[in-house]
């Protein structure tokens, strides 16, 4: 007997419905990025190791899913290359090429490339799957689709106000209570400064995005096996531990450093935008968190994340500022800014909220039995009429029994069914059922479509 077929962990299909619920969010992030000037572009699912490592850090690279070259890939292969402690040594040897690991990357590499076709600023979004080597757990997966919306070439903070009125828009439609979390790398690299770990700051602030995850003693347990001392710690406790309004922890925050010059443009920034935000009426709060670090070493401004406030799940959205990142491919001085949203931790926190639309998952609105050949071809003239009219219509393809026929339409929800036999032939009628009530009507073909979309 042959294996039972299955799909790699950290991956999934979906059905019928759930692409339905998938598209209703997907449809819902597009709506509004085109709503903020926004244009969509693609790009390929295999970009080059040169263009994707380096650009996450050391945790980062070791998540990239790499691919093995075409042909003979072991060709010129030796003895020391395949020694088990070379395993990156071996895999710049046979792979070119990695699947991408955020969007946000191949998109850097795309403006350098496209450099002298585009408009600065230029406002994109992109909504694909991206690849990630994590172990699966609830809420992550290998494979997964980010929705990302960027600017490049442009310093303003406006940007940064704009992409939190859209975050605020996106989760407001689709019903979702969130808090929209904001901190500042800068902000950040003062608070290292200050505290005598300036040259540790990429450890710091991967471990204090952790503070969710490990707890407070878990992040000064990595601290201290990075080595920043015992001291430094002792003076960041109470300022990730800093509560209040944001008014108030920016008070602070200007005393605790004011001796930091980088300190102090990171405060300023995250004043400017938090002050612009206010007045705009955003239904989700939008709260300054020093612990907020977001782990990828490209951002060097305001940083986003979002979280779901009635599941407990990770950020169900992140981004940032990110000023270097296409230096690294030969184009300095290009800032840029974004946003991305995780679809599929979106999907997961609308499903166990149940906030669908009642409308997602309806496909099809009008099915018509099928009785026979001559009755057959009388519904696929009548169901071209009702599909010209904007209802969505399908024509049973056999003529089976109606029960049969009946509970096709009960599984897949159809709300109505059409009956056309010999006497309503006869007649030119149609017998329409509401699946629902039970409710039979006959009606002329021209009524038809009215009383579907009643």
């Amino acid at each position: 007997m042959a294996n039972k077929p299955s799909i790699p962990k950290g991956t999934r299909d979906f059905s019928p419905v759930e692409m339905a619920r998938r598209n209703y969010i997907f449809d819902t992030i597009r709506d509004v990025y085109a709503l903020y000037g926004f244009r969509q572009i693609e790009t390929p699912a295999m970009e080059t190791l040169n263009t994707l490592m380096g650009k996450y850090g050391e945790e980062g690279d070791k998540l990239l899913f790499k691919i093995l070259n075409s042909g003979n890939f072991a060709d010129g292969l030796t003895a020391d290359d395949l020694d088990a402690g070379q395993s990156t040594r071996l895999a710049a040897r046979i792979c070119e090429k990695g699947l991408r690991y955020d969007l946000t990357v191949p998109f850097a590499r795309y403006v350098v490339q496209h450099r002298e076709e585009l408009q600065l600023p230029f406002k994109r979004y992109q909504i694909q799957p991206v690849w990630r080597a994590d172990r699966p757990q609830k809420g992550r997966y290998r494979e997964f689709y980010q929705c990302d919306a960027d600017v490049v070439g442009s310093d303003s903070l406006l940007n940064e106000v704009e992409l939190l009125q859209i975050i605020d828009t996106v989760f407001t439609r689709l019903g979702i209570r969130v808090a929209i979390k904001v901190n500042n790398r800068k902000l950040l690299g003062g608070i290292a400064e200050i505290i005598g770990a300036a040259d540790k700051i990429v450890d710091l602030t991967v471990a204090i995005d952790k503070l969710d995850k490990i707890g407070l003693d878990g992040v000064v347990g990595e601290l201290t096996a990075v080595g920043i001392a015992p001291e430094a710690i002792e003076r960041l406790r109470p300022i990730i531990a800093l509560t209040g309004s944001n008014a108030d922890k920016l008070d602070t925050m200007r005393s605790v450093l004011a001796d930091s010059t980088t300190g102090m443009k990171g405060i300023e920034e995250c004043a400017f935008v938090l002050s612009a935000i206010e007045p705009l009426g955003l239904t989700n709060r939008v709260e300054l968190d020093l612990t907020l670090a977001r782990g990828l070493n490209y951002y060097t401004g305001c940083i986003f994340e979002v979280k779901a406030l009635d599941v407990e799940i990770g950020s169900i959205t992140g981004g940032g500022r990110y000023d270097n990142l296409t230096g690294i491919f030969g184009l300095p001085g290009l800032s840029g800014v974004g946003i991305s949203f995780g679809a599929d931790r979106i999907y997961d926190v609308l499903n166990q909220l149940d906030l669908y639309p009642e409308a997602t998952t309806t496909g099809v609105r009008l099915l018509f039995l099928n009785f026979g050949q001559a009755e057959a071809a009388c519904c696929l003239r009548l169901a071209a009429t009702a599909r010209a009219a904007g209802i969505a219509t399908e024509v049973y393809p056999d003529a089976a029994k109606m029960k049969k026929q009946m509970s096709y339409a009960n599984a897949l929800g159809v709300p109505y069914v059409a009956l056309v036999g010999a006497d309503e032939m006869a007649q030119g009628k149609v017998t329409l059922k509401n699946m629902a009530t039970g409710e039979q009507r006959l009606l002329a073909p021209e009524e038809l479509a009215d009383a579907v979309r009643a």
